[in-house]
């Protein structure tokens, strides 16, 4: 019987911690239904005045892994500094829409559409893999959908909050491929959200 209580509690205490670590979506303004008939959208990805860890700006948090690794190894730093922002358009991003589209029934158009959905990360939290420690990464966001003809027009502002960047094998000891995970989990749930919000 101890046993059972023991296997109950667990399950509860596991059940919570997933609960609080989950990311949230919500809408902050407007409203997705006029995107009910639409079979797809044009998406942009803004990083403009993004905090990182413990910085308030990008540019201090790279300056300085940028140094440590130059440190350790010369042109290691600089290598790092490049990747941290080309693997936006090659893992990040279309890692997004991969997931978006799996669990949408909308389309992204590298053509113009009638709506733009324009995700800007407000935030990075870059975690680490250590091998004996570890953290997650996540990221929070502000998506804006806008007529693209008029985008003074917006239809709604979505926030994300804690957008988790995991692998499941334990093998993302390289930052990129943990903040990979972010920009996917965050496309799936969006996706899902689409269509639970905009019928």
């Amino acid at each position: 019987m101890k046993l059972v209580k023991i296997s109950a509690l667990f399950l509860l205490f596991a059940a919570t911690c997933i609960t609080l670590s989950a990311q949230s979506i919500k809408i902050q303004e407007g409203s997705l239904a006029p995107l009910k008939d639409e079979k797809s959208i044009s998406v942009e990805f803004t990083y403009d005045n993004m905090g990182v860890g413990k910085f308030d700006k990008e540019e201090d948090y790279v300056n300085k892994k940028k140094e440590e690794y130059n440190k350790k190894e010369a042109g290691r730093g600089d290598n790092w500094a490049e990747a941290w922002v080309s693997d936006r358009k090659h893992d990040y991003e279309p890692s997004f829409i991969e997931l978006f589209e799996k669990n949408s029934d909308m389309t992204v158009s590298m053509k113009p559409t009638k709506y733009t959905m324009i995700f800007h990360t407000t935030y990075t939290e870059p975690g680490y893999n250590i091998y004996v420690s570890r953290k997650n990464a996540s990221i929070d966001a502000e998506v804006k959908i806008v007529e693209t003809a008029n985008r003074s027009n917006v239809v709604a502002v979505i926030s994300i909050r804690r957008a988790p960047g995991r692998t499941f094998g334990g093998n993302d000891y390289d930052t990129g491929i943990r903040i990979k995970e972010c920009y996917a989990d965050a496309g799936k749930y969006l996706g899902k959200f689409f269509e639970k919000n905009r019928k």
